[in-house]
């Protein structure tokens, strides 16, 4: 049965079983759940047809402490898991992935699961007769564009891979389908992105229909993909071959990345919200492109918060880096190398980029009500009595409210972001630079971001090279998206990881004098290991590569 574990991620028609259908199906034991009772030609409402649709939704990966409870970006320069064991993303980070042991692997066949599943909703929804045209055409939108999605979760991470088309194959038939290259992926990904564009809802959605894939969704999607097929690593592609990227350079591909970016910003409906912390604990905001509703909870904070508060118990998972941390520089907009920065090593979390404050936890941080002691023996930091303690003198506030003067954590929306407002900015100002260097329209973009993240003075330097520019736009990303599965991919779009990675990942270490202040030391904390000939890409799972004859390995793997 190996052989169609490519295909078998869900079930035939013949014994679909759906995601939150049990009351529905309940006169209908599991295993008669037939095609025929999903796309019922009697089922005016669609209930069926969109509670299917609703399970598809349901396979969009969550990535708040997605792999073994860590983050993604906890196996790039940004954090490191605070755990004494040996975490699966800590293998990402040291070289640990093999082809039989990937912790990111489950992407493979989550994918594939979504895309037949689409498949299987596009090539029979249209039994369905819903009342409304307009919500019948939205749903088939939904689908495709959501299939899309799906392809780029394979194509970021494999390269090219099998585009399967619209027949969802069953046991008789071939499934031994050779990867496509990289650039027919892609054109594949965006021509389904225009496809479903005039089929969607239009921006904002309303209140029932939020969560659904809209028309800006789908168009932010494509200028990822773009964004993504302009940049080095896939831009007159050195490794591999033409399933890893383009084998020559073009620089009108940057100009297609700035022009669906462009055509986000020009709905005229997305904006910046004033404030950056409540973008991400707030459900219904102008800056949320597309999102995977969670609903209320604290576990972003029960995973990730400093532990050992007894009122607000919490296991301090993810341990940001020193190299993060710099990245921040000052409040007045200045990197903290600059001797005009006000930076101060003996006081260095003074006055600090406002974003910093959002994202990190650090050593006498007013948090639950006190003040946070991350120095070696401190409540919450190294040789602290019990718990999960952090190894760089650093915890992680993101994605959490301000709970300075609280003394317990509330209930807040952890909803994940796919695709917000700054983003398509800071990608349309990365695509305009790179194509025809710093111009009005990239000053604007990234002052914009910068504005809201609260920098006084916001604005940049006039006359900066498209270098110079390059290395602000990075660092504003770097510093905008922290822990959102951002970094993670970047350094490896930009194939810089090889020397991201090359030297130790550190951390603060901090000693309370007698006097009661603080000894400050930056020591190294773990060495990642990359190997540039290979690690770029993940190794295609051996179980696909046994059971598909015209299956083709990564370089390197």
């Amino acid at each position: 049965m190996k052989k169609y574990s490519l295909f078998l991620c869900v079930a035939l028609a013949g014994i679909t079983i759906l995601f939150s259908c049990s009351k529905t199906y309940e006169p209908v034991p599991v295993e008669q759940v037939t095609g025929e009772y999903i796309w019922d030609p009697l089922d005016s409402n669609g209930n069926y047809a969109n509670q299917y649709l609703t399970g598809i939704y349901a396979l969009l990966p969550n990535g708040y402490n997605r792999i073994g409870s860590d983050y993604l970006d906890a196996a790039s320069d940004d954090a490191i898991p605070s755990r004494t064991s040996v975490t699966e993303v800590q293998k990402m980070l040291t070289g640990g992935i093999t082809i039989f042991d990937n912790p990111d692997a489950g992407a493979w066949a989550n994918a594939y699961t979504g895309i037949r599943r689409c498949t299987d909703f596009l090539n029979n929804f249209g039994i369905v007769p819903l009342k409304s045209a307009y919500e019948k055409r939205s749903r088939f939108g939904e689908a495709r564009v959501m299939r899309a999605f799906f392809y780029w979760e394979l194509v970021r991470r494999w390269g090219g891979v099998a585009i399967v088309g619209d027949s969802v194959k069953g046991l008789e038939d071939n499934v031994e389908i050779p990867r496509s290259s990289f650039a027919r992926c892609v054109d594949y990904i965006v021509t389904e992105c225009d496809r479903a564009i005039d089929s969607l809802r239009t921006d904002p959605v309303d209140d029932i229909n939020l969560g659904r894939w809209s028309q800006a969704g789908a168009m932010a999607l494509k200028a990822q993909v773009l964004l993504f097929a302009a940049s080095p690593l896939y831009n007159g592609n050195e490794i591999g071959d033409t399933l890893n990227g383009y084998p020559t350079y073009d620089a009108n591909r940057w100009q297609l990345a700035a022009n669906a970016a462009k055509q986000v910003m020009d709905i005229g409906v997305y904006q910046l919200d004033p404030d950056f912390r409540s973008v991400f604990i707030s459900q219904r905001n102008n800056e949320i492109i597309f999102a995977k509703l969670q609903g209320r909870g604290r576990s972003v904070e029960n995973q990730n918060g400093p532990p050992n508060f007894s009122s607000a118990p919490a296991l301090g998972y993810t341990s940001p880096t020193q190299e993060l941390v710099d990245a921040y520089g000052m409040a007045n907009g200045k990197p903290i190398t600059d001797p005009a920065s006000g930076y101060d090593a003996n006081n260095p979390y003074a006055n600090r980029d406002p974003r910093f404050y959002a994202t990190i936890l650090y050593n006498g941080a007013p948090w639950l009500n006190t003040t946070l002691e991350t120095f070696v023996g401190g409540l919450s930091g190294p040789g602290a009595s019990a718990g999960t303690q952090t190894k760089t003198g650093y915890y992680t506030c993101k994605f959490m409210a301000d709970y300075s003067t609280q003394t317990q954590y509330g209930d807040s929306y952890h909803d994940w972001i796919y695709f917000r407002y700054a983003d398509i900015l800071l990608s349309y100002a990365e695509a305009l630079n790179e194509f025809s260097g710093p111009g009005t329209e990239v000053y604007t973009a990234v002052e914009a971001v910068r504005s809201r993240a609260g920098l006084n003075p916001f604005t940049l330097d006039a006359g900066l090279s498209k270098e110079q520019m390059r290395d602000i736009i990075r660092n504003e990303r770097r510093k905008e998206f922290a822990f959102e599965e951002h970094r993670f991919w970047d350094i490896r779009r930009w194939k810089i990881a090889e020397q991201v990675y090359a030297d130790p990942l550190h951390g603060m270490s901090i000693i309370k004098n007698a006097s009661g202040s603080f000894t400050y030391n930056i020591e190294p904390v773990i060495q990642p290991v990359f190997m540039a000939a290979k690690d770029y890409y993940y190794p295609v799972p051996y179980n696909e590569m046994i059971s598909n004859s015209n299956m083709r390995q990564n370089p390197g793997w």
